[in-house]
């Protein structure tokens, strides 16, 4: 990708650089590409797990004309499968959790020391065909066990994305981990909504899933042709000769500058020494920020399709699909509000946050709340948290990181809270078996 707005490399000095766009315009474009990447990006993984309780249920089966059927020998109100009073799935929904989450962590832990090999024009071309791949799989499948691979290649796509974009911003002015953050926010909220909205308006799983494959194309569309791109961003090139050249060192910061850069532009790769100096710097934050998103979702996975009310008016199945939405909108609401509110102290929110699961484990066990309104402000107030910590996080790591070292600590920073969701989603588990078995 060669955008124009920059300089664009070349082994032929004879040849004029492209007139470059006016500051405004390469600034709003950047602000931009960065907000839709954040929505396209996490947009799949959030649908899969709005869907959780669709994809695990036996209340729908889908006929071969692709349509929803209700099966005649299961109740309304819930599955016929079982006595519990919570009206449990034979699975826990934490299994959706981590096919959703397991591929991104070994992804995160593993590419920080590899992935600035490979330029960010094919990562995110994988990206998009993983995302599409998810959503076909998922909408055609038949199977439990075909829908929960659907569900690992959108696990791929946003796990390769949040590394890739997140380093991608250490070539960018710091507004755009804002942007990135508020996108990531909205994708958890649109995603959640549209799935609720469409369900509900009575549109099958299936069209609704088929409805989002405009979203990874969306994706396509803010990288390769929205955002500008600048010279230090590596890609792929081809010389005069058309043989394909090496990608550029990724840890070469021109916009910025830095004692690693080597004369000629080019610049040396962190030391192995120097990634684990980096890495204990971070526990500050990375600890914290893992333990906020241990906690809620472990709500989310664990409690959500548990914190049943047989007397609503509305369906188990949606039920937890409202609570997945209010979820999403309070992380929106707090990834867009850095401008507004700056947290330090990351273990504050992780307090906050454990707080709240143990009150919801207690109204799980006793069953004491009232009301299902009570539970969705609790989980609205849940997602502030949970989006408070990420934000702030990454813009305090964004803050303090040199900048040669700013690309490998934003990568690298994004492993605590997927190690935070894959511990949760392995807990959830033992606590579904555990409610479940009660009468």
């Amino acid at each position: 990708m060669e955008p124009e707005g920059w300089q664009r490399l070349s082994d032929s000095e004879d040849e004029e650089p492209p007139v470059p766009l006016p500051a405004h315009a390469t600034c709003w474009r950047n602000l931009a590409g960065f907000w839709l990447l954040g929505l396209c990006n996490n947009f799949a993984y959030v649908v899969m797990l709005s869907a959780a309780h669709d994809i695990l249920s036996h209340q729908e089966a889908l006929d071969i004309h692709g349509t929803t059927q209700t099966p005649p020998v299961t109740p309304p109100s819930g599955n016929s499968s079982n006595t519990s009073r919570y009206d449990c799935n034979p699975i826990s929904t934490g299994a959706v959790l981590l096919a959703d989450i397991l591929p991104t962590l070994l992804i995160k832990f593993s590419a920080p020391f590899y992935i600035h090999r490979v330029p960010y024009g094919p990562r995110v071309a994988l990206c998009i065909l993983c995302a599409w791949g998810s959503f076909l799989l998922v909408a055609f499948s038949t199977t439990v066990g075909t829908s929960i691979g659907g569900v690992v290649l959108a696990s791929v796509s946003s796990g390769l994305g949040e590394i890739s974009f997140l380093a991608l911003t250490a070539f960018y002015p710091s507004e755009v981990v804002s942007c990135w953050s508020s996108g990531t926010g909205g994708a958890g909220l649109l995603g959640a909504l549209s799935y609720l909205g469409l369900t509900q308006a009575g549109l099958s799983p299936r069209h609704t899933l088929l409805l989002m494959l405009s979203v990874p194309l969306a994706m396509l569309l803010s990288y390769y042709f929205l955002l500008v791109s600048p010279p230090a961003v590596p890609q792929w090139r081809w010389s005069d000769s058309t043989v394909l050249q090496d990608p550029l060192p990724a840890t070469r910061q021109p916009l910025m500058g830095g004692s690693t850069a080597e004369p000629g532009g080019g610049g040396t790769e962190l030391t192995l020494q120097a990634k684990g100096r980096i890495v204990k710097g971070l526990l500050k934050y990375l600890l914290p920020l893992a333990l906020v998103y241990f906690a809620e979702y472990f709500i989310n996975q664990g409690l959500f399709e548990l914190l049943y009310f047989r007397d609503s008016v509305l369906t188990h199945a949606q039920q937890y699909r409202w609570y997945q939405m209010l979820y999403q909108a309070g992380v929106f609401v707090s990834r867009s509000s850095l401008r507004c509110v700056r947290i330090r102290h990351i273990w504050v929110l992780a307090l906050l946050q454990c707080l709240n699961m143990v009150f919801l484990l207690a109204a799980v066990y006793f069953m004491f709340l009232p009301s299902i309104y009570l539970v969705f402000a609790l989980v609205l107030y849940e997602g502030l948290l949970g989006g408070a910590g990420y934000v702030n996080t990454f813009h305090n790591i964004s803050l303090e990181s040199p900048p040669e070292e700013r690309e490998f600590a934003m990568g690298v920073g994004c492993v605590a809270d997927t190690l935070g969701i894959s511990l949760a989603g392995a807990a959830a588990f033992p606590a579904h078996d555990y409610f479940c078995r009660l009468p």
